[in-house]
This record gives structure tokens, C-alpha cells and sequence, in this order.
């Protein structure tokens, strides 16, 4: 998907948000990141995510998020807060399908008690429409979900790395569990095809988290 194509007054209250979001989460991450790192991610966030949202208003909060999510994960990889609860992480090509489903129902069957990311080697513009109908059908909004790059820091400060097609595309960091999961990629595929790929994912998030010691809701 082509830059949103905007007049210079638009580019102008754009950039004003995202700054806003900046400053916003310079003083979140006060005492642990400079202002001055917090703004370097937020800018790199900017670039990467202004592509992919698909309306102007979405992109500062999406930009918000994925700062976010990479500022606690570096933090967490440094060690400069601490971890309460396991960290999984989910890596396919596109993170429209199956990194999307792993991470929702790992979300939804732990309850909390597992700290779940996901994100795609070559993210695409936005998430398998399939996918986000049948997971709406089991309740499971993924309506504020995007598809994100995949990014150093969430790797670093993940316990269990997930593959799912991606190959070598994810860095390899030692003192992590690494798993690939054979998963057939949903996209084009037909409204069975997808509820069969989301039945296969739930039941090996049902078995990861078994073996993280967290019971998995019914």
C-alpha cells in the first residue's frame, strides 16, 4: 500500500499527533528510556506504520502501540523492568493470519497470564478479513489489531519464539525456546479451510501453554 497521500496542512497535524503520542510516552517511560530514545522510536514506528494504516486517524494510535510494544520489550530485554508473567512471541510472513490467531487465542485461552506479541517478517497492509470473522464469531475482536514489522527488541524479550513460515527471517538469540509450527497459510483459502487452521492453532496454544505450567480456559 502506497503513503497516505496528504496536503502539506494534513502532513502538518499529522506529524503534531505523533509527536503528542511521543511525549506522551516520553513521560511514560520516564527514568527508564531518554526522551530522546523514546522520540528515535516513535519516528521509526512512524515510518514503518504510515503505509499500512488504512485511514489517517488510525495511524497515531497504531504508531502509539507499536512504539510502545517496542519500548517495553527492549526494556524487558535489558533488564530494565521486570518480567512478572511468560513472554511468546509469534512470527509468520505477512502477521495477517496465522501469527494473528496464535497470538489472539494465546491471549484469550491464558487469560493474562501469558504476555503475547506478534509480528510478520513482510507485514501486509492490513489482517486476512477470513480471519478476523471467524475469530469474531468465537468472540475475539481484532478489529484495533494490525499487521506489524518485525523488530529486533520483541525477539530479545520474548521466552518462546513461534515460527510459522517465516524461515530464517527471525534472529536467533541463545537461552530461548524456538519453535516452527507447520501451519497452512489462511490467506485465499475458503471459510472451512480457515475455521481448520484456527481449530489446528488453538489446539497447539492449548498444548504451549501446558507446558508453560498456565491452565487454558474452556
Amino acid at each position: 500500500m502506497a503513503a497516505l497521500q496528504l496536503t502539506p496542512a494534513e502532513e502538518g497535524e499529522l506529524r503534531a499527533r505523533v509527536r503528542r503520542e511521543a511525549e506522551a510516552l516520553a513521560r511514560e517511560f520516564a527514568g527508564i528510556f531518554s526522551p530522546e530514545t523514546v522520540e528515535r522510536y516513535v519516528t521509526e514506528s512512524f515510518d514503518a506504520i504510515r503505509g499500512r494504516a488504512r485511514l489517517l486517524d488510525f495511524v497515531p494510535v497504531f504508531v502509539h502501540r507499536y512504539s510502545r510494544e517496542r519500548l517495553r520489550a527492549l526494556a524487558q530485554a535489558e533488564g530494565l523492568i521486570a518480567k512478572d508473567r511468560p513472554e511468546v512471541l509469534y512470527v509468520c510472513v505477512h502477521n495477517a493470519g496465522r501469527s494473528q490467531i496464535a497470538a489472539a487465542l494465546t491471549a484469550r485461552l491464558s487469560g493474562g497470564a501469558v504476555s503475547v506479541r506478534s509480528a510478520g517478517s513482510d507485514p501486509a497492509d492490513e489482517i486476512n478479513p477470513a480471519v478476523v470473522e471467524v475469530l469474531a464469531e468465537r468472540g475475539i475482536d481484532l478489529s484495533e489489531e494490525f499487521p506489524k514489522p518485525l523488530s529486533d527488541e520483541v525477539v530479545r524479550a520474548a521466552d518462546v519464539v513461534i515460527t510459522m513460515g517465516c524461515g530464517d527471517a527471525c534472529p536467533i538469540y541463545p537461552g530461548k525456546r524456538y519453535m516452527d509450527w507447520e501451519v497452512p497459510d489462511p490467506a485465499g483459502q475458503p471459510r472451512e479451510v480457515v475455521e481448520a487452521i484456527v481449530e489446528d492453532i488453538e489446539q497447539r496454544v492449548r498444548k504451549l501453554l501446558a507446558e508453560l505450567g498456565v491452565a487454558a480456559a474452556q
